[in-house]
């Protein structure tokens, strides 16, 4: 019996848009999102009832600027206190916060107030 050999699957976590592919068989496929699109927009929403990724919560974002959540990529790895954090936070519509140095990104959802780290996003 021959042995099985695993696929390995990679994340490209863009800033805008990211994607995810599979190694299989010797060749490497792009997986599609349920819209058919190889690339997903960067992009979380909460709303009072669910929460959305990709192109729904890009195209509602205009909608729900405040709890539409973009960009998270910037915060991975940097403190509150970083001048490229400080800048970014005047350019975003939804909140940042300082929890110990670390950015936590506020939203509302189902009602509560929560805080997220970007790896979370």
């Amino acid at each position: 019996m021959a042995a099985k050999k695993a696929a390995a699957i990679g994340i490209d976590l863009g800033t805008t848009y990211s994607c995810v592919a599979v190694f299989q068989h010797g060749q490497v496929e792009i997986i599609a999102n349920d819209q058919g699109n190889r690339t997903t927009p960067s992009y979380v929403a909460f709303t009072d009832s669910e929460r959305l990724v990709g192109e729904a919560a890009h195209n509602q974002a205009a909608l729900n600027p405040t709890n539409t959540i973009f960009d998270a990529k910037r915060l991975i790895g940097r403190r509150y206190d970083d001048a490229v954090v400080q800048k970014d936070l005047k350019n975003w519509p939804f909140k940042v916060t300082n929890d110990g140095g670390k950015p936590r990104i506020r939203a509302e959802h189902k009602g509560e107030q929560k805080q997220f780290a970007a790896e979370e996003i």
